[in-house]
């Protein structure tokens, strides 16, 4: 059974773009300029919004309001509007459940169109909300700088076996649209149980209860909001900046904004025009990165969000020469085994403040444990400049290279290439012991073992004859 109630629907999103390679992905909405504000208006025309509600039929004063609505936003810089209308095409019985139907497409200049179409329209059919609900994102043509609203108004629930609580959460999922409202007309205590799975609900018991509600929604969707996001030092001062934000839809995990922070021209953070009905969760790609989850704008006001960053320098290089120029660190916060960042020997990192283990894959491999970084300091981390063995043989064959300890133990190094009779490294200064086998002879009886001594930037040259 319908309830005979007039409820209204707003949810505003993103609706993604098909790329030439054909493959679906949210636009990619930047700061810093006026969206436009995409309305499209689902209307029910049921046979049931021929119903008495306080003293008028449900349809008259519903077109009252919305046709109040469109004469509002006609006069409004940067909205267009679109008309999909349902129930009007076909009476019941029988029940036709595709009866839903892009009446007045997006254009510029069409409210008088949608005016002209709400005058004719009469009640006649059935109620598939969440048939228009699927069908209302094909209604937006593909655009880059637009807000995506969808406005239904109805007079109940769904009437046909469509489940619009499935396709709200399905599409706010994908990222197509947000977290919707939901006013409800009358005093149906089930209403804000059913719709509360659609979207937030207002209750809107009496006609001018309606029209401050409407106007709230509307308010909160299309009022402009601004907000700077704070990456903050050591001293909580805003110095920091230079770094990738991300903001993901805290619901879909859709990427909204993706921008590189910006101070301005007096030092200040960039200020940003953000779409204040998501809520977000934000990444500032700092090394390691710094987040932020479920932070909510307040709408209408300029909102500014502190995210502590404070940052250092890293620079690792060779005492002498450039022997390890472009070899790889492996950066590790201290004490953790996962590899946070790999970083050129030669190069300049930027870290946030904090202590950081390093894994050098030199030979013999170099871990340099509890580096600290200092808020805009440089930490200098220097490799003594290595020498260079080389190894001849006669035959290539099979050894095995060791690093020797000041208690005379032997560390494993590295293995010799099998099928080589001439190879070089470069080694760090120190004691060293090689342990070789031709391949030709088959006897363990002929192991050699030489011992050497590597100097800082001296070559040397280890025999096997």
């Amino acid at each position: 059974m319908k309830v005979h109630a007039l409820l209204l629907l707003i949810c505003v999103g993103i609706i993604p773009v098909v790329n030439p390679s054909g493959i679906l992905r949210a636009q990619e909405v930047t700061t810093g300029y006026e969206p436009t504000s995409r309305i499209l208006f689902i209307f029910d025309a049921s046979n049931s919004m021929a119903g008495q509600w306080d003293g008028s039929r449900k349809i008259d004063m519903a077109r009252e309001v919305l046709l109040e609505m469109v004469d509002s936003l006609e006069k409004m810089p940067n909205v267009e509007m679109a008309l999909r209308v349902y129930g009007h095409q076909s009476p019941v019985p029988p029940q036709d459940c595709s009866d839903t139907k892009l009446e007045v497409p997006f254009g510029l200049s069409n409210a008088s169109t949608i005016r002209q179409k709400l005058r004719f329209i009469n009640p006649k059919g059935t109620t598939p909300i969440a048939h228009s609900l699927e069908l209302a994102p094909g209604d937006f043509p593909p655009c880059s700088q637009c807000r995506n609203i969808i406005l239904l108004i109805t007079d109940g629930i769904e009437a046909c076996d469509g489940d619009p609580c499935k396709v709200s959460q399905d599409l706010q999922k994908r990222g197509i649209i947000l977290k919707p409202f939901v006013i409800g007309i009358g005093s149906d205590p089930g209403f804000k149980e059913t719709f509360n799975c659609i979207g937030t609900y207002y209750d809107a018991p009496t006609k001018q209860q309606f029209r401050e509600a409407l106007k709230v929604v509307i308010t909160l969707a299309l009022n402009a909001t601004s907000a700077q996001i704070n990456l903050l030092d050591s001293h909580s001062r805003p110095t920091e900046t230079d770094v990738n934000v991300v903001l993901y839809d805290r619901f879909s995990g859709v990427i909204r904004y993706n921008m590189i922070h910006t101070l301005d021209n007096k030092g200040n953070p960039d200020t940003l025009s953000l779409d204040h009905m998501n809520t977000y969760d934000i990444v500032a790609q700092t090394i390691p990165p710094v987040r932020f989850d479920s932070m909510k704008l307040v709408p209408g006001r300029h909102n500014t969000i502190g995210m502590d960053a404070p940052q250092g320098y890293l620079y690792v290089r060779t005492s002498r020469g450039k022997s390890y120029e472009q070899e790889k660190i492996l950066v590790k916060k201290a004490g953790d085994t996962r590899t946070i960042n790999i970083q050129e020997i030669g190069n300049i990192g930027k870290y946030l403040v904090g202590r950081y283990d390093l894994e050098i894959p030199i030979y013999p491999l170099m871990k340099v444990k509890d580096v600290e970084i200092l808020q805009s300091s440089t930490t200098t981390v220097e490799i003594p400049a290595p020498g260079f063995v080389t190894f001849n043989t006669q035959q290539p064959g099979a050894g095995s290279l060791y690093q020797l300890t000041a208690s005379g133990d032997q560390v494993w190094v590295l293995n010799l290439l099998e099928n080589k009779k001439t190879q070089g490294f470069y080694l760090q200064p120190g004691s060293y012991r090689i342990i070789f086998r031709r391949g030709d002879l088959k006897s363990t009886s002929h192991s050699m073992v030489r011992d050497f001594v590597v100097r800082k930037a001296t070559p040397e040259t280890i025999k096997f004859y």
